[in-house]
């Protein structure tokens, strides 16, 4: 079916509708991720209640999804990927893992705060919607403390590691010149000036979101540091569970380890070969120095940061749009920013469902951090936009003739996503996006640190034998070891190794799933022979919206 087919929905298409309307009634941040305004003024319950109103809500879904018909393909992979998702999702639950749920990146700490950065400011009423949320947040976070203290009570706790970064980010939060008073401080309409009222009353509310971090801050240093466990493992139990979630898949992890200790020596001698093509006789961090050292390939400051990464993503689309993809009109529009945080990384958020808020490709600059080199980022706008997240996403959001909501705008996995992008990094490449040998040689640093954190994720948490069988992992292995294969500041080494001591499984489910996803185009292209179009596999593939790789290996190959 084209994106242009209108589709008939069916009970399972109801059943799916009905699960996001009740996602975002129970998690009102989803809304807004997605482009809703019903709640947008709300959170949800992060308390231990909360939790269990969602897992019920979750079984009565699958209970429902159980009983209902399939009526053709596209129901048997709504039925399919829902139902495993939310049954991962209970049986997370029932192994504690919400009690545990704080990391540097990616836990409710982080996810109250990111509510704001999606929320529409163009109007007085919008500014309205975020002042009362900024009043929600002492709420929402008294809600997290309460599931963090019964982890204590039970014993099912974050690592000491974890509690102290996010003691950090919090306390950064409720400064005097944080998020919260700095989004208040700027608020500006495009309609003109705040009401008088209104710019009080969201400075009431900054200052009450500012004080609920600042208890948060003090929750985590005081009571919760004091109980936590050192270790930084979580087990093979836990990461099992973990990596099928993040991939959708379960995958064999010592074969999975020892493929990644492969992978990253392969990534090695291609990036030995092409260093030595810059500059003849030179290793990789000769050529490194040599490259970072060239002023025509340094940014300054961020501005002409995001002047780059918008340019770069324009020219992008519109040559691909030409050549090599069919890209609707709605998808073609990209915002490049600069994010309102300084925690480091790149990420994408996906356009709303009818495109009113378009994609956005967001740059977290630390502090401090005023140069950036365009052959290391190249690849970045790549993965982050198109072909990568973008075209991915996108595509799923245009496809609303044959996807439901869920499908659409909830639907997958980082196994999915991460590695539709790191497959299309090197799918650049092969169109000759990468044909600068220093551009390939970013490229390449990107796709050997993905190798490396396979091997850190799995080796830490499984408590593997370090490569040269020195003995067992550890955090301060894996610091070590992540320096000597990913080229970054000393500050990206510390943010990333601690992304993967707390939040195990998700950083290898970029790099185990772009091997999934060139393991399936070469099943494909064998099943079909000489018929086989890779044009066609990229549209079948991203025809299906988000889903787990295993969801993804059946609708492809059977």
């Amino acid at each position: 079916m084209s994106p242009d087919t209108v589709r008939t929905p069916t009970a399972i298409d109801a059943i799916a509708e009905d699960w996001v309307d009740t996602l975002v009634d129970l998690d009102p941040t989803i809304g807004t991720y997605i482009g809703r305004t019903d709640g947008g003024d709300r959170y949800g319950d992060y308390s231990p209640a909360g939790l269990e109103r969602h897992r019920l809500a979750s079984l009565a879904t699958i209970a429902r999804l159980d009983a209902a018909v399939v009526v053709d393909a596209v129901d048997e992979v709504t039925r399919t990927d829902l139902r495993s998702e939310l049954a991962l999702g209970v049986e997370s639950s029932d192994a504690g893992l919400p009690l545990r749920d704080l990391n540097n990146l990616a836990s409710p700490a982080q996810d109250i705060r990111a509510a704001f950065d999606l929320m529409p400011t163009d109007t007085v009423e919008d500014w309205r919607t975020i002042s009362t949320r900024l009043g929600a947040v002492p709420e929402a976070v008294a809600g997290y403390i309460e599931t963090l203290r019964l982890g204590i009570r039970e014993g099912v706790m974050p690592a000491k590691r974890q509690v102290r970064e996010v003691a950090v980010q919090a306390r950064r939060h409720a400064a005097k010149t944080g998020f919260f008073a700095t989004l208040a401080a700027e608020a500006s309409p495009a309609t003109g000036s705040l009401p008088a009222s209104l710019a009080t009353d969201l400075g009431a509310g900054a200052r009450a979101a500012a004080a609920a971090y600042s208890g948060l801050a003090a929750f985590l240093g005081d009571e919760l540091e004091r109980s936590a466990p050192e270790a930084d493992a979580v087990g093979r139990e836990i990461y099992a569970l973990q990596s099928r979630r993040f991939l959708g898949a379960a995958v064999d992890l010592d074969e999975t380890y020892e493929w990644g200790i492969e992978e990253l020596a392969r990534m090695v001698a291609e990036q030995e070969g092409i260093a030595r093509q810059i500059l003849p006789g030179a290793s990789v961090r000769e050529a490194i120095a040599h490259l970072d050292a060239d002023q025509s390939r340094t940014l300054h400051g961020t501005a002409a940061l995001q002047r780059w990464m918008q340019e770069t993503s324009d020219r992008a689309v519109a040559e691909l749009s030409i050549s090599h993809f069919d890209i609707p009109q709605e998808i073609r529009a990209l915002e490049c920013l600069i994010a309102p945080t300084q925690d480091g990384g790149v990420y994408y958020t996906g356009p709303s469902d009818d495109f009113s808020r378009p994609g956005r490709m967001w740059w977290s600059v630390p502090a401090g951090v005023t140069e950036f080199s365009t052959w290391r980022e190249l690849s970045t706008v790549y993965h982050e936009g198109v072909p990568g997240h973008h075209l991915q996403i996108g595509q799923a959001v245009h496809n609303r003739g044959i996807l439901n909501t869920w499908r659409r705008q909830l639907a997958g996995t980082s196994g999915h996503a991460e590695g539709w992008a790191l497959y299309a990094e090197r799918l650049m490449s092969e169109l000759g996006y990468l044909d600068d040998p220093a551009d390939r040689l970013g490229m390449l640093d990107g796709q050997r640190m993905r190798a490396a954190r396979v091997v850190i994720d799995i080796g830490v948490h499984l408590g593997k034998t370090l490569p040269d069988g020195s003995g067992p992992w550890t955090a301060e292995h894996a610091f070590d070891f992540f320096r000597r294969n990913a080229n970054v500041d000393e500050s990206t080494v510390q943010f990333e190794v601690n992304r993967y001591l707390g939040w195990p499984g998700q950083a290898p489910s970029y790099k185990i799933g772009q091997r999934i996803w060139e393991e399936l185009r070469d099943a494909s292209k064998a099943k079909a022979g000489a018929a086989f179009s890779i044009k066609d596999f990229h549209r079948r593939a991203l025809d299906l919206g988000g889903v787990g790789l295993d969801t993804l290996r059946t609708a492809l190959l059977f």
